[in-house]
C-alpha cells in the first residue's frame, strides 16, 4: 500500500488552465537543424566526441553574437553517469542552417565531484540570478543505486559562472523539508526566479514517496549567493503545485525557461508524458510569481 498522498497548496488558476487544456498539437517552434554527438569535438576530454549529447539549455552572448548551449553528454552507458559539455554556436549558423554540417568545439564544465552528484551531471537549466548567469542542474547523489535507501537520489545543484576565474563553481545544493514534502525519492527539472518584490522562488519536480510527480514552485530564502564559494544545502520547507497533468498525461516537468518578460513574468516550457504513447510533448506556460 502506498502512503497517503501530501497535500499542498494550489496556485491560482491551475483548475482552469486543466479546463482549458486540450489533447492536440499545434507546433510552435521552426527547426533551424540538428547538432549531432559526431560533430561536437571536445578540447578537455580524452574522447574526442560523446556518445550522445541532449537535454540542452541554451543562452545567448550579445556581445560575441553566439549562442552558449550545455548539453547533457554521455560518453559510454556504464551507469549511464553524464556530464555537461558547454558548445558555441555563432547566432549565423542558425539563420543560415549551417548547423547541420560545421562541427563545434566544446569543453566539458561540469562533471561529478561530490557526494550530491557522484553518479552524474544531468538536464541543465540555465538563468540569470542575482545579476549571475547560473545554472541549476540534476545531481545523481551516492543514494542514487542503492536498493534500501530510496531517499534523495537526485538533488537540483545550482552552480554560478565565475568571470574572473572563467569556470563554473558549484554553490548551492537544494533539499526538501520532510515536514512539508514528506519522504522524497527524487527532484528533477528545476532553476530559480526572482521577482521584483525581492521574492526567491524554486521551480522544481519532487518525485515522492506515493509515486506522485509534482510540478511546483517553492519560496526560499533569497540571500542564496552570498554564501562565500563553497556548496551548501539549502532547505526547502514549502510548496505551491502550479499544475496536475490531464487525463492523457503520466507526468509533467518543468523545461527550459525560455523568456523573461518582466520582473514578475516567466514564460517557461512544460514537458508532458503521453499516458499512452509514452513520448514527451512540450507546452509553454506564462507563470506570474510574487510573494503571496
Amino acid at each position: 500500500m502506498l502512503p497517503k498522498a501530501v497535500k499542498f497548496p494550489e496556485a491560482v488558476g491551475l483548475k482552469e488552465a486543466l479546463e482549458i487544456r486540450r489533447e492536440e498539437v499545434r507546433d510552435m517552434v521552426a527547426r533551424f537543424g540538428v547538432i549531432s554527438p559526431d560533430r561536437v569535438i571536445l578540447h578537455n576530454y580524452p574522447v574526442s566526441s560523446p556518445v550522445s549529447v541532449f537535454n540542452a539549455s541554451v543562452t545567448y552572448d550579445e556581445k560575441e553574437e553566439a549562442l552558449e548551449i550545455f548539453a547533457r553528454v554521455i560518453f559510454g552507458y556504464y551507469m549511464y553517469v553524464s556530464s555537461i559539455v558547454g558548445i558555441r554556436v555563432p547566432i549565423n549558423d542558425l539563420f543560415n542552417r549551417y548547423v547541420n554540417s560545421n562541427r563545434y568545439t566544446g569543453n566539458i564544465v561540469l562533471y561529478s565531484s561530490m557526494k550530491y552528484d557522484v553518479w552524474g551531471t544531468e538536464d541543465p537549466r540555465v538563468h540569470r540570478f542575482g545579476g549571475k548567469l547560473c545554472m541549476t542542474y540534476v545531481g545523481r547523489s551516492i543514494n542514487y543505486f542503492n536498493p534500501v535507501l530510496r531517499r534523495n537520489r537526485t538533488l537540483p545543484i545550482t552552480a554560478v559562472y565565475d568571470e574572473d576565474l572563467r569556470t563554473w563553481v558549484k554553490r548551492l545544493v537544494f533539499t526538501l523539508s520532510e515536514e512539508a514534502f514528506g519522504e522524497v525519492i527524487s527532484n528533477k527539472d528545476s532553476f530559480l526566479h526572482s521577482a521584483s518584490d525581492g521574492s526567491v522562488f524554486l521551480l522544481h519536480r519532487p518525485h515522492l514517496v506515493d509515486e506522485s510527480y509534482r510540478l511546483m514552485v517553492s519560496p526560499i530564502e533569497d540571500d542564496l549567493l552570498n554564501g562565500g564559494m563553497t556548496i551548501r544545502e539549502v532547505k526547502v520547507r514549502e510548496g505551491i503545485e502550479v499544475l496536475k497533468p490531464c487525463d492523457f498525461e503520466g507526468r509533467l516537468g518543468w523545461a527550459t525557461p525560455i523568456i523573461r518578460l518582466d520582473d514578475d513574468t516567466l514564460v517557461a516550457l512544460v514537458h508532458a508524458v503521453d499516458k499512452d504513447l509514452v513520448v514527451y510533448r512540450v507546452f509553454a506556460v506564462q507563470l506570474k510569481l510574487s510573494r503571496d
